[in-house]
Formats: C-alpha cells, sequence, structure tokens
C-alpha cells in the first residue's frame, strides 16, 4: 500500500526576525493527511511555523508546499468593534457584492466575486447552527458573542470558504469549559487535513498525529498527545540505558589504558636496568629499544582510538537525552494548621463555603459570571455588590498568581523582583532557590522585561512561591492561559510542593485533574456557587 501524500512538505525552512532572532533554522519535514497536533516548548517557533505554512511571512530560505489551498486562524484574534459575524465568517466580499447587486449595479467583477455563492447567508447561518451557533443575524457584531461563539465562527468560515489544509493557532485558548467542548467537537470532526498547536490536552487527544518542533527539527509521532508522551518516555529509556552503557565503555577504556600505562613505564624501566647492567650488546639494545617503542606506540595509538570511539558513543548517547529541566524545589512550611479558617465563599442564596488548612479548591464556570472578580474580591477585601458572589479572606499572607503576570516590575531585574518579597533573606540563598525554580544564571540579573513569555512566568511564580514568610494561600486566576504544556509541568511540579491553602480559577481540565483538588464548586451567571466534587 503506498504511502499517503503528506499535506504539507517543508525543505530546509529558515527564518529569522528583522533583529536578527533565528527562530527556524533549516527545519525539514511533513505533515501527514488528517489532523496533526503541533507541540513544543515556547519560543521554539510552533506559531511562526504556521504563519510561513499559511504564507503570512516569507523564510529566509527553504520552501514550504502544501497540497491545496492553505487557511488559517491566528492565535490572536482581538475582535474589531465594527466587525460583524460576516466579516469573522470571511464572506464580507461575497455578502457585499450580493447586496451591490440587488441595489441594481451590474458591474461584472461583482458577479466574478460570486460565482455560485449566492446561498451564502443560508449556508452560513445553517453552518453555525449546525456548530452550535443559533443566530441568524450575519450583521451582528462580533463583540456581543462570546469567545467560544466567536471561535466556532471563525472555524466555520474556514470550512465554508472550503480551504484544503485548516492551520489553527491555540483555537480554545481563553475559552470556558463550554466553548472548548464546542471548539472540540468541531474540530473533531473536520474532515480534512488540519494542523493544531495548542496546549489544551483534551483537544490533542482528539489529533491522529503529533509532530515536535525541537531543537530546530520537526518529528512526526503517530498517534495523539499521550501515545508521543509515551514513545518519547520509551525513547528516554532507552537513551538513558545508552548513556549508562557507554559510560561503562568510557571507564573500561580508562582502566585498560591506565594499565597499559603501566606495563609501558614498568618495559622502559627495565629496558634502562639492562642498558646499565650492560646485560645486552648496544646494539641488540638499540634494536629491543626502536622495536619496543613501535609497539607502544601501536598500543597508544590502538588505545586512543578505543578510548575516542567511546568517548563519542557516549556523547551520542547523552545527545539523545532530553534537557527539558523539571522543578526540583523545597519551599518552607506556610505553617497552615489543619483547622485554620482560610476563606469563606458565600453565594448569592446565602449559602457559605468554608476554606479551612491546605485545601486545594477549583472554581469553575463560564466567562463572564464573574469568577476574576470573586478572586479579587478575595484578594482586596473589597465588599461584592448585592446579590453577587462574594469572598473573604481570614489570612493576610495572600500570594497572586494572574495570567496577566502584574506583579512583576519590568524595569527590574528578577534579584531585584524576588528581593521586594524577601527582603530578609540573603542573596546567596535567593539564588540558591530561584536556580531550583529554573531561574538561574545571567538571567537573575536581567531585567524582567527582556525575558521570554516562560520565563517571566517562572519569575512570577519564584515571587510568590519564595515571599517570606510564605503565603498560606495561594490564588490562581488562569494560570495555564498561553503556557507550552512544559511549563505547565513546571507549575503543577511547584504547585505540588507547597503546603499551603489553593485557590484556583481555570478552564483547563486536564490541569485541574492533576492538581489533586479537594473540591470544585461552579459560579454561574446568577451568582451561585455548586458543588461539583
Amino acid at each position: 500500500m503506498p504511502a499517503p501524500i503528506p499535506s504539507v512538505v517543508l525543505h530546509d525552512l529558515t527564518f529569522s526576525w528583522p533583529d536578527g532572532h533565528r527562530v527556524l533554522d533549516a527545519v525539514s519535514g511533513s505533515f501527514p493527511p488528517g489532523s496533526t497536533g503541533l507541540v513544543g516548548l515556547n519560543g521554539v517557533g510552533k506559531s511562526t511555523l504556521l504563519r510561513l505554512i499559511a504564507g503570512k511571512l516569507r523564510p529566509m530560505s527553504g520552501s514550504v508546499q502544501a497540497a491545496g489551498v492553505v487557511d488559517y486562524l491566528p492565535q490572536r484574534r482581538d475582535a474589531d468593534p465594527s466587525h460583524t459575524l460576516v466579516d469573522l465568517l470571511g464572506i464580507r466580499s461575497i455578502v457585499d457584492a450580493i447586496a451591490a447587486i440587488e441595489r441594481g449595479a451590474i458591474n461584472p467583477a461583482l458577479f466574478d466575486t460570486i460565482g455560485a455563492d449566492w446561498d451564502i447567508e443560508e449556508r452560513a447561518v445553517a453552518t453555525l447552527s449546525a456548530a452550535g451557533v443559533d443566530i441568524d443575524d450575519l450583521n451582528r457584531p462580533v463583540t456581543t458573542i462570546s469567545g467560544g461563539e466567536a471561535t466556532v465562527a471563525a472555524l466555520a468560515g474556514i470550512r465554508m470558504r472550503g480551504a484544503d489544509i485548516a492551520l489553527l493557532d491555540e483555537p480554545t485558548n481563553n475559552l470556558d469549559a463550554h466553548g472548548r467542548t464546542r471548539v472540540h467537537d468541531l474540530i473533531g470532526a473536520w474532515g480534512g487535513p488540519v494542523i493544531v498547536v495548542s496546549h489544551d490536552l483534551e483537544l490533542l487527544e482528539l489529533m491522529q498525529h503529533t509532530a515536535e518542533l525541537r531543537a530546530g527539527s520537526l518529528t512526526l509521532y503517530g498517534g495523539p498527545y499521550s501515545a508521543f508522551r509515551e514513545q518519547v518516555s520509551r525513547d528516554q529509556e532507552a537513551a538513558e540505558r545508552a548513556v549508562r552503557s557507554a559510560e561503562h565503555a568510557v571507564r573500561v577504556e580508562k582502566r585498560q589504558r591506565i594499565a597499559a600505562a603501566e606495563r609501558i613505564a614498568h618495559s622502559q624501566r627495565q629496558g634502562k636496568k639492562d642498558a646499565a647492567n650492560r646485560k645486552y650488546i648496544g646494539a641488540v639494545v638499540n634494536d629491543r629499544r626502536n622495536s619496543a617503542e613501535k609497539t607502544q606506540g601501536k598500543q597508544r595509538s590502538l588505545l586512543d582510538d578505543r578510548m575516542q570511539s567511546a568517548q563519542r558513543s557516549l556523547q551520542e548517547a547523552e545527545s539523545r537525552i532530553r534537557d527539558d529541566d523539571r522543578l526540583g524545589i523545597d519551599l518552607p512550611d506556610p505553617a497552615v494548621p489543619p483547622g485554620k479558617r482560610i476563606a469563606e465563599f458565600t453565594g448569592s442564596d446565602g449559602r457559605t463555603i468554608i476554606i479551612q488548612g491546605p485545601e486545594r479548591i477549583a472554581i469553575t464556570g463560564q466567562n463572564g459570571v464573574g469568577k476574576t472578580t470573586l478572586l479579587e474580591g478575595l484578594i482586596s477585601g473589597v465588599a461584592a455588590a448585592p446579590g453577587t458572589a462574594a469572598a473573604v479572606a481570614h489570612v493576610h499572607r495572600i500570594g497572586k498568581l494572574s495570567q496577566r503576570l502584574d506583579n512583576l516590575d519590568d524595569a527590574a531585574s528578577v534579584m531585584e523582583n524576588v528581593t521586594r518579597v524577601a527582603p530578609h533573606v540573603p542573596r546567596v540563598e535567593l539564588r540558591n532557590r530561584l536556580a531550583r525554580l529554573l531561574v538561574r544564571g545571567t538571567m537573575v540579573d536581567r531585567p524582567v522585561g527582556a525575558l521570554s513569555g516562560g520565563e517571566r512566568f517562572r519569575v512570577a511564580l519564584a515571587q510568590v512561591l519564595l515571599t517570606d514568610p510564605p503565603p498560606q494561600l495561594i490564588v490562581l486566576d488562569e494560570p495555564t492561559n498561553n503556557l507550552d504544556l512544559q511549563t505547565t509541568e513546571q507549575l503543577i511540579d511547584a504547585l505540588g510542593a507547597y503546603r499551603g491553602a489553593i485557590i484556583v480559577v481555570s478552564h483547563d481540565r486536564g490541569f485541574l485533574d492533576r492538581l489533586r483538588l479537594d473540591a470544585e464548586f461552579e459560579l454561574d451567571a446568577a451568582g451561585l456557587l455548586t458543588a461539583m466534587r
């Protein structure tokens, strides 16, 4: 059976930004038909690669070949206040052409624009309805619909425009659980080739293939993200065994070199002793010395070759070990007794939920119901409006980590930002603690504003976790938005080492499931809090 024809082929693709920063360097590879999740660390160039495939950027060198027309959904989809559903669907030119003809225009170019799409508005409404968005008025402003509806509409527009290949960059970012489900359903039923960049584990599990962009290479794996992780784990186990074997071979060669050096030294001492004792005549001594030197030279050369070969094998084995760092941190104990009252939430119906001890609590609910406002009231102590949910904290040591990272001073260095919350901790100790949070080396002295997104997040996390005295409660507001999967893993590691109370707002179900929650409460638009677990 012949191999399927790739939907996209990359050949030595190279791209740099105007400031000289090289994002992609001679990347080659291909994407198969069907659905593919594109994964990789923040900053590795995933979004840039999609824009190159879509023709939004031009490579410095190399080429992209696509088996058909490509359509692209960007990561940033900020709505223009003047845009309507017609614009979001991408059918503005056709709709305007139909309207112009209906007003009496007879320009042939208008008919060319419409083609066979005279029923475009009826098909658009039907497509939206099939995707779960029941909106009949296509002139409705995009700003009046939810983020989930806007994303579904944008995806529906790609389907309507009939592109052969769809490129989707973080399609579920900032969506609530309901919006994510609708997008999951739409993408899961996608017929043609689709390449998705996402940190949404549920969405990545719907993919038929997983492609990883890493260290300048694109590697394709069969199956969804979980199958990719299993394969990587098996590869790493094999690589670690190869490293141990290669290290053993190097040790053996070193011992053999030492033993050979001792034999050569002994032979040289014996030759000098024989000459001193005049055991042999001069010509014989010279012949024996020359012969010994040749033999010793061959032995040294052979041993050098074997040592170099063993070291090359070790280097090759070590190169297969991934250096994606994991956090290894022992945090100060915030001293939160099991019975200590931490906070309480009161729904609009007057029912109160009490958080006590080092509990881990999630607040979920659709976008716009007031989850962030609830957290802000908890932290600031400002009373909630009548008829809405309210929160009161009973501890003063509260750490906050928001998706905006608004506690950071971008003009100050990393060390200055952290020293501000731990002024009495010696700098040497702070450096050690920062290193265990993967904030190390020259990065500690750089301005926060000069760091990458992932680096800034680790600094914000360090600022919360290293506060002295440590916070008894950490509040997290959508902490995984815009985080790659590796940084999310690091956040889970850090929170796993924290012994205080946690209250988190998140739509990321995979993240919540791994936090070992004690309870989850859903907030609805009426301000009611319902226990979900």
